[in-house]
């Protein structure tokens, strides 16, 4: 098994697919580059969502994020994008993805990602 970043995530299926339930999920090393500097923004993913069909196998997730180390992305551009990839792999009922963003110049983010 690969211990590479991938931009792939792996959907398995949810095992409790006639109940609606809550996952809850935190990354707090995630990092990115900021696109006009290139210096390194760190921060915190969370993700909350219901299963539909499918839930995203954890390691998947890991190494995905991981895919990210190395790009340069704005705060706003890259909470969207992943939770894009999320919905259209997991496609679930429901989800947030929230990116809180550590301090950088005296001011941090937080991105709220809502679907539907």
């Amino acid at each position: 098994m690969t211990t590479k970043p991938a931009r792939t995530l792996d959907p398995i299926p949810n095992p409790y697919p006639g109940r609606d339930y809550e996952i809850f999920v935190e990354a707090p090393e995630f990092t990115t580059l900021c696109p006009k500097t290139g210096q390194p923004d760190f921060g915190t993913l969370t993700f909350r969502y219901t299963p539909g069909p499918f839930i995203i196998e954890l390691k998947s997730l890991k190494l995905y994020l991981w895919s990210f180390r190395d790009e340069g992305h704005f705060h706003e551009e890259v909470t969207n994008l992943i939770a894009d990839d999320f919905i259209r792999h997991a496609q679930p009922k429901q989800l947030e993805v929230v990116g809180r963003y550590n301090v950088r110049g005296g001011i941090s983010t937080t991105v709220r990602v809502q679907y539907p």
